[in-house]
């Protein structure tokens, strides 16, 4: 459990392709919300990531939309569009800030998979980052997470990282997966919310 310290509002951040959204999103989002006390998590599909092949992600408002289905049923969760709107390149601590100026009295938790810790010193301006949010990371309750413990200690010690872990059993669900799944015609039922799964059919996304 992440402290509560304060009476500020907190926030969570999850931002992705969501290429498409799915249930791994949505569990760490659930259990975001109880091991931190968030009141809210801002689902954030992106808009140009530099980090991946432009050519095989749908265009934004596809995916947009798709979050905006699968999050609707939940009233601490939204879909915002802040990285869409904005031209260029995608990166996290514009995000971060940007969100900050807009609540000035809010505190963000910037949620993730564990994998991803062990890369984020290598992305734009990691200090910001580190120096903006608590991060909340989730991993498989059933992997070892001894080298983890070590990047996580490494980032303490050379950017001040606030990182907590949190056990998320389903985060194991890709988007990739999903993807080829549905491209070889086979059912992503339980992959993803019944609502995401009829608007893929409907659109006949990813299937060629």
């Amino acid at each position: 459990m992440v402290n509560k310290k304060n009476n500020k509002k907190r926030v969570g951040i999850l931002g992705g392709t969501f290429n498409p959204i799915h249930f791994g999103h949505i569990r760490l989002a659930e259990k975001a919300v109880e091991a931190a006390a968030l009141d809210q998590v801002l689902f954030i599909p992106s808009g140009v990531s530099y980090m991946k092949d432009q050519s095989e992600i749908l265009p934004a408002r596809y995916r947009a939309e798709m979050v905006e289905l699968a999050v609707s049923d939940n009233s601490a969760f939204t879909m915002s569009t802040i990285e869409i709107d904005k031209a260029g390149n995608s990166y996290s601590h514009e995000t971060i800030r940007a969100l900050q100026e807009r609540e000035p009295d809010t505190t963000f938790f910037f949620l993730t998979g564990a994998d991803t810790v062990c890369s984020m010193a290598g992305w734009k301006d990691p200090a910001s980052i580190f120096e903006a949010v608590t991060i909340l990371a989730a991993y498989r309750s059933s992997v070892s997470i001894k080298g983890l413990k070590e990047q996580i200690e490494y980032l303490h010690d050379v950017y001040n990282a606030d990182i907590h872990l949190i056990a998320v059993d389903s985060i194991d669900i890709s988007s990739s997966g999903i993807r080829e799944a549905v491209k070889n015609g086979e059912s992503v039922s339980g992959l993803v919310p019944s609502s995401v799964e009829k608007y893929i059919r409907e659109h006949h996304f990813y299937q060629n």
